[in-house]
């Protein structure tokens, strides 16, 4: 058991939430640069973050700890608390207005589809049908993947291109979605729904531990000190031996080694 945990079942909300922050002070931050560059935003963020989880006696962490049964890790459930709540802030400092901003620069259709879908919230079959009915009736479903995909790569550079991302009511990176180019469209979906599940067979603690090591690239020792693992080789082996198990699950499913 966690110190702070002890701490809050002492009913010590104040030293619990000390000794929380000391230890994960650096996860904290970590998630929260996953969409925030500039260091106001992220102070900024890094404040109404603290203010939510402390808020109403550590509520929030209260309910982790109270769950009879933990499926992850308390990291795991961290780094989610944190992207939420971020994302949050984001949408309640830029609004409608400024989010609009990046789309501004889009030919219309691509502006359009922008609004419906990052703005509007609709998904992608609900942005065409929308559009093909209402503003442009011979614009095929292939026509509209080809526009979509060219509309999340315009909007989705940089930290604010992530957060971009996130407001979408979809889970589908732009390289995700069938490419209208291509052969057939259902290949390319079969594609990502491999890539999908050979992701799927990692532990949420593997995947956190590739999130922050690959694709945060933060210091090995880092991620090692703020997951509870014993030093930067520990990170090392089992990043290693998470790709690796995507990497085999892929070469299951028909993928050649040499097209990984």
């Amino acid at each position: 058991m966690e110190d702070w945990v002890a701490e809050l079942q002492r009913g010590r909300s104040d030293a619990a939430w000390d000794l929380f922050l000391g230890r994960y002070r650096r996860l904290i931050f970590a998630a929260i640069r996953h969409y925030a560059q500039d260091y106001d935003d992220v102070m900024d963020v890094f404040a109404r973050a603290c203010e939510a989880l402390r808020a109403d006696e550590l509520r929030r962490l209260r309910s982790w700890v109270d769950q009879p049964d933990h499926r992850a890790r308390f990291s795991t459930w961290l780094v989610t608390v944190v992207r939420h709540l971020t994302v949050d802030w984001f949408r309640h400092r830029d609004g409608r207005r400024r989010l609009s901003v990046a789309a501004e620069g889009l030919p219309p259709l691509r502006r359009r589809i922008f609004e419906c879908v990052f703005l509007d919230q609709r998904s992608h079959i609900e942005a065409y049908e929308l559009i093909h009915a209402a503003e442009a009736p011979t614009l095929t479903f292939r026509e509209f993947l080809s526009e979509l995909r060219a509309t999340y790569h315009a909007v989705s550079g940089g930290r604010r291109g992530q957060v971009l991302r996130d407001l979408a009511p979809t889970a589908d990176a732009p390289d995700d979605l069938p490419d209208p180019t291509g052969p057939s469209t259902t290949a390319a979906a079969e594609q990502s729904q491999l890539m999908e599940r050979a992701l799927s067979v990692l532990p949420p603690d593997d995947r956190l531990i590739v999130e922050l090591y690959v694709l945060e690239e933060l210091p090995a020792e880092t991620v090692a000190q703020v997951l509870g693992l014993a030093n930067a080789k520990a990170v090392y082996n089992r990043a290693y031996r998470a790709l690796a198990a995507v990497r085999e699950q892929l070469e299951r499913a028909g993928v050649r080694r040499e097209d990984l």
